[in-house]
């Protein structure tokens, strides 16, 4: 059962997505999505019966480190780095009016 995709469902498409397209790219993107629609098609006829359904190709695993509770670092180390600080803290612009 093939899907044929019109004309009309390329412009429709195009004006979801709000773009502007010339009466070439209505062309190319016409037979490039019916190319695609195609190969899904093609792929659909595959039995994945005896296939187990996946998210991933790959295995998944968190890679972050466990969460730890630690002494801060000293203030005072790291004040003469900041490029503006007021009595002891980092003065930074202003950004709201």
């Amino acid at each position: 059962m093939a899907t044929k995709l019109t004309r009309e469902q390329v412009e429709h498409v195009a004006h979801l997505a709000q773009l502007h397209l010339s009466e070439d790219e209505i062309e190319k993107y016409h037979e490039q999505l019916g190319n695609i629609l195609a190969y899904m098609e093609k792929l659909n006829e595959l039995d994945t019966e005896q296939v187990e359904p996946t998210s991933h190709v790959l295995p998944l695993k968190n890679v972050f480190r466990e969460d730890e509770v630690n002494h801060p670092l000293p203030q005072v180390d790291f004040l003469p780095l900041a490029p503006k600080v007021e009595q002891r803290y980092y003065k930074v612009p202003k950004i709201i009016e």
